[in-house]
């Protein structure tokens, strides 16, 4: 978790000063640059907008930490298997965790700007780990699947990187995905990071509490995944 840091003047600090950076950013360009929108709120609300698109790259950023990792977990460390008695599948903990505690940095820094911006923090930001529970299974399903693969196969760490920048634009990020068509809504539905990101926002931003119904049923479907990538990976 910290390995990325080691040798680095700020260490650690780069965890909180990269989501400011990100936030500064987003609130420029929507504000100063596009002034835009978000559904349901006053035009020209480009702060909200920044907010609503930086709470949805909170779940995309740790998808995209252990999908763009995974598959060089086992291969760039050749000492742990061949050289030391290792449990290998906790490569894929070990990725799913540091990428939890980034969003975790992430999270902290939107709920100061929206102490800020708003003046309180909705009582349902409580509910945040519960919503982002049941994606876990899904991380780690994909992590012991990727890197199990990408022993044999050196091709899919290129080919993941593409597709991840493809389902940044094909998951509900930088916009909502209830103002899409209805056709097209349903099969944004089954994009595994739609749900998640529409929750976090729920809780986070529109005080809403999760749709508990939905959460459990993808739960159920998640940790059948992770059976079967730790089934695939071993």
């Amino acid at each position: 978790m910290l390995g990325r840091y080691r040798g680095s003047l700020l260490g650690l600090t780069w965890s909180f000063l990269t989501p400011l950076l990100m936030l500064a950013v987003y609130s420029f360009v929507f504000v100063g640059v596009f002034r835009a929108s978000w559904p349901g709120t006053p035009k020209g609300s480009g702060l909200e907008f920044a907010l609503q698109v930086f709470a949805g790259l909170l779940v995309f950023n740790l998808f995209a930490e252990v999908t763009n990792r995974a598959p060089n977990l086992v291969v760039e460390q050749p000492n742990l298997v061949k050289k030391v008695i290792f449990p290998v599948e906790l490569l894929a903990w070990v990725t799913v965790l540091s990428g939890v505690f980034h969003l975790l940095i992430s999270a902290a820094t939107l709920l100061v700007v929206l102490l800020i911006a708003r003046g309180g923090l909705p009582v349902t930001a409580l509910a945040l780990p519960l919503v982002l529970l049941p994606f876990l299974p899904v991380l780690l399903g994909l992590g012991w699947f990727l890197s199990a693969l990408g022993v044999f196969v050196r091709d899919v760490s290129p080919v993941m990187n593409m597709l991840v920048s493809l389902i940044m634009f094909l998951s509900p990020v930088f916009y909502s995905a209830s103002s899409l068509d209805p056709e097209i809504r349903v099969w944004m539905n089954l994009n595994p990071l739609t749900l998640i990101i529409e929750q976090v926002r729920a809780v986070l931003l529109m005080g809403q509490w999760p749709a508990w119904d939905a959460l459990a049923l993808y739960g159920v479907v998640a940790s059948a995944f992770a059976v079967v990538g730790g089934t695939f990976f071993q």
